[in-house]
């Protein structure tokens, strides 16, 4: 077992030094708690949601954030970026906690969020990165982040997760403002 996780790694080293870019663009989201929350809490409350919004509510979040990820690569900046993520952690965490059931109106509400989060991966391109490979790099983390919070709200006692997500967005939202 062992012997092959080193081929592997071996065979694709060469992959990841010459898309350096991709990199940058898939461990972002990782990178930052409010990110990190923010992902994960779109899964879960997707999860919670059930049926087809399991599926659309992540759909439209990843959609709307490469919509944003693209204003941020052309240069053009949404008010209030660092706030807005702060808000939909908070606002995320309090829907999971609640068991708030928004369906359509969810859609568009996890949608104004991934502007905000997609345009803070787009500003902070590394200049030297390949602009579809960055991207590819955040989208794909998003959607595995999405796909984790889903199987975390699978779990029986998955809401309680939604007031330590709702403070660490207040804790956020404060931190952002000062």
């Amino acid at each position: 077992m062992r012997r092959a996780a080193l081929i592997l790694l071996a065979a694709f080293s060469g992959t990841v030094q010459a898309h350096p870019s991709g990199v940058a663009g898939f461990v972002h989201p990782f990178m930052g708690l409010d990110h990190l929350l923010a992902m994960l809490a779109v899964g879960l409350w997707a999860a919670q949601l059930g049926g087809r919004w399991a599926w659309a509510v992540p759909l439209a979040f990843v959609s709307a954030m490469a919509g944003g990820g693209a204003l941020g690569i052309a240069g053009m900046s949404l008010p209030l970026v660092e706030p807005a993520i702060a808000v939909s952690v908070l606002v995320l965490g309090l829907l999971i906690a609640a068991r708030v059931r928004l369906r359509a109106s969810g859609l568009a509400l996890v949608g104004v969020f991934a502007l905000f989060h997609g345009a803070a991966h787009g500003i902070e391109m590394p200049p030297q990165a390949s602009r579809l490979v960055y991207s590819g790099g955040f989208i794909l983390a998003t959607a595995l982040l999405h796909a984790a919070g889903a199987g975390l709200g699978l779990l029986p006692r998955a809401r309680l997760a939604g007031a330590p997500v709702a403070l660490a967005g207040a804790w956020l939202l404060v931190a952002s403002v000062q």
